[in-house]
């Protein structure tokens, strides 16, 4: 199999099979024919595989050169991606492959997010399993499915018939960094009622756009503005000025992703937009002075429409003051490592059509903080006359004191680029925490190349650090 974009990027065959994935649509709950195609590829090859109703795949391969009867190692990642996507970019992520390419140091998407997270692991694992004549043990290959929504496939995957109980996770982004340790998170929604009626008034349109964005753990704490936070406050700077009433709302789009913008349409009774336009400047230079957002955009255009079927003025004011109202961003630091996030939330969509729902990311170390921010969230929406859901709850994974696998990557990491290796614990949610749950005595390390901007249309994944990452993997394999 050659690659055609990629072509002459080494290792070859990681980039080939990444290339051939990426041509495949594999958001997050559109995963059938992805997981399809994992299945032809081990038909192809001769793999034993399961194939399980979620769409989770477990491949199996035999161990190579001698080390048949060593114990299993299981090499884990998903096969999901975050959608994400440039306003002008015409690419349907339902139905369309990727737009790759590279520039001699990164590969990249034009005009979406790469999925690199988590595609390069299903890459790693693919060109491992295809190529006979790498030394390995057993291997035990788990992909599964809608990771960044909730780690529903590791939630419902059923591990039973797995002999390993050693796991190298290739879900970190950061190449030298070892991870050993994660926060537990969950999904948590308000739903709020709302009246409409008919409006009449000129029409305005006030948008938030040209956020950083990016991951909601990894990057929580990088002071990044939320556009839904930012249209909060600018929606509540402008119904001071006079009564409005709102038509649509919608933030973000993934809970996982900081929102990066967000629009509202609104009905406005008697307010000129260049009142509008004066907030909008004022907000602007604030986010930008407060926050690392240099590309800030805050503003008012007019809309070719007199009224419609608005949310009335109660109702409006009741979404402006929860959106004000709604927690976000780091809660807690850790006590005990230095630097690092305890517990946090994202409040990454915010979308009105029959209700306003509004969804976070929820993450924490500490089990009980995690349960006391669920139930801040459910008693803000009893405030405001909502209802509240949870679901994608998931728990911490622990830090193993006695890790026999971290021993040797370390030791392996040291032999071969001659400097230590960063042992790590993480805001982000891994599946390892769900993984340790059903395979009692896990030892598990996660690990990556370099990848930044993810969950973001400016994703790159680095070429050398794949490189890199993949010898490195493969010198592990071979002292298992």
């Amino acid at each position: 199999m050659e690659a055609i974009k990629l072509a002459g990027l080494e290792p070859q065959p990681v980039f080939a099979y990444f290339e051939r994935f990426c041509s495949i649509p594999h958001g997050s709950g559109n995963t059938k024919r992805i997981s399809d195609y994992l299945v032809s590829f081990a038909k192809e090859n001769e793999i034993r595989y399961v194939q399980d109703e979620l769409n989770n795949v477990i491949l199996f391969g035999e161990g190579t050169c001698g080390m048949e009867d060593h114990e299993p190692v299981i090499i884990q990642g998903h096969m999901d991606m975050v959608c994400e996507k440039d306003a002008d970019c015409p690419i349907d992520m339902d139905k369309d492959g990727l737009d790759i390419t590279h520039d001699g140091t990164c590969v990249y998407a034009r005009g979406t997010t790469l999925g690199g997270d988590d595609g390069i692991a299903v890459a790693f694992a693919m060109a491992l399993l295809a190529d006979k004549t790498i030394a390995h043990p057993p291997l035990e290959v788990i992909i599964t499915v809608d990771e960044e929504t909730g780690m529903d496939g590791a939630a419902g995957i059923d591990l039973s018939g797995l002999k390993g109980r050693t796991v190298v996770n290739i879900d970190s982004e950061e190449e030298g960094i070892f991870t050993v340790s994660c926060a537990g998170g969950a999904r948590g929604t308000i739903i709020l009622p709302v009246e409409r009626r008919a409006v009449y008034g000129p029409c305005v349109r006030l948008t938030v756009e040209g956020l950083q964005g990016g991951h909601s753990g990894v990057e929580i704490h990088k002071n990044r503005a939320n556009a839904n936070k930012v249209m909060g406050e600018f929606l509540s700077r402008v119904q001071q000025l006079m009564p409005v009433c709102i038509t649509n709302l919608q933030g973000g789009a993934k809970d996982n992703a900081i929102p990066r913008s967000c629009q509202v349409t609104l009905v406005v009774l008697g307010m000129y937009i260049e009142r509008i336009n004066d907030v909008a400047e004022q907000l602007q230079k604030e986010i930008r002075e407060q926050f690392d957002e240099p590309e800030a955009v805050i503003r008012g255009d007019d809309v070719d429409a007199l009224g419609g079927n608005a949310l009335t003025t109660e109702s409006t004011a009741k979404v402006i003051a929860l959106l004000n109202a709604a927690p976000n961003g780091v809660q807690s630091w850790s006590q005990d490592i230095d630097g690092l996030v305890q517990t946090s939330l994202n409040l990454g969509v915010a979308n009105l059509e029959e209700d306003l729902k509004l969804t976070w990311a929820v993450r924490s170390s500490v089990n009980q903080e995690k349960t006391e921010l669920m139930e801040r969230l459910k008693e803000l929406s009893q405030f405001y006359g909502g209802s509240y859901d949870q679901r994608g709850d998931y728990p911490a994974w622990e830090y193993r004191k006695d890790s026999p696998l971290r021993d040797t990557m370390v030791r392996v990491y040291q032999q071969m680029f001659e400097k230590d290796p960063e042992v790590v614990a993480i805001h982000a949610g891994l599946e390892c925490g769900l993984l340790s749950e059903k395979l009692p005595g896990l030892d598990c390390v996660s690990i990556g190349p370099n990848m930044h901007d993810i969950h973001t249309s400016r994703e790159r994944l680095e070429i050398e650090s794949t490189k890199r990452t993949w010898d490195f993997l493969l010198e592990v394999l071979k002292n298992l």
